[in-house]
């Protein structure tokens, strides 16, 4: 239970730091309400971070934790935010994800 707590509080993540992207693509009210996103999404990540953390190894959890965010943040990009999908970012979001899993794999709870 606690890892799908996990997995949760890195979309909320991937959530937050979308937000700031769009924010940044606004102006007025519209752009302040991708705040307000931005802060519901924040708080509730960190919220479910330290509920994980209570059971699950921090190093681990923390690592997972920002391991999902940074492959979900780059997904984003890649297919909200009309990034570049090159070879290299593809290969590294590969190797992180790997190193997610494996992390996953050895960890004893």
């Amino acid at each position: 239970m606690n890892w799908i707590i996990l997995i949760i509080a890195g979309l909320f993540e991937v959530g937050f730091t979308s937000c700031l992207g769009k924010a940044k693509e606004t102006t007025g009210t519209e752009s302040y309400l991708w705040y307000g996103g931005f802060l519901v999404s924040l708080v509730i990540s960190m919220v479910l971070l330290i509920k994980a953390t209570q059971i699950l190894p921090l190093g681990t959890a923390y690592a997972v934790w920002t391991g999902i965010g940074a492959v979900g943040t780059v997904l984003v990009g890649i297919f909200i935010f009309k990034e570049p999908a090159t070879f290299w970012r593809i290969f590294f979001i590969t190797t992180l994800i790997a190193s997610i899993v494996g992390l996953k794999a050895v960890s004893s709870h």
